[in-house]
């Protein structure tokens, strides 16, 4: 029925192509609502030397999303930072921020996986957590 259907199109759609992509969604955890037209941007740690170069800049959208950071194919082991401007985001909601911004740092140790990782914020809290 429908949802064998669905199934077979997730699963599908999931090994599309033969690379990986990176995608976040950016949750506030004081409202319950998606953080709405907060800007981020993703950073590769160059080795050596441990210079962090700048690949995208994002904002997300209504739902607390943005476009893939990494198109498929472009994902390559490695260590990369994603940077996001929490204390803009609070300001523009009339609230002070204790973390100016936040920077989660992880690894890609599989280039072809798709890897999501999401970030809850309160003005004095947050969490991320490797997302599927």
């Amino acid at each position: 029925g429908e949802a064998k259907a669905h199934s077979r199109t997730w699963v599908r759609g999931r090994h599309l192509g033969p690379q990986g992509s990176l995608t976040t969604h950016v949750l506030n955890t004081a409202t319950g609502l998606p953080a709405a037209h907060l800007a981020l941007r993703l950073a590769q740690l160059q080795e050596p030397g441990a210079q962090w170069r700048e690949l995208a800049q994002r904002w997300t959208d209504e739902d607390g999303r943005c476009l893939p950071l990494l198109p498929p194919g472009q994902a390559k082991a490695g260590t990369y930072k994603l940077h996001f401007e929490t204390a803009a985001y609070w300001e523009s909601l009339g609230y002070s921020s204790f973390y100016p911004f936040v920077e989660v740092v992880f690894t890609i140790t599989d280039p072809t996986q798709k890897l999501h990782v999401p970030l809850l914020i309160s003005p004095y809290s947050y969490t991320t957590y490797r997302g599927s």
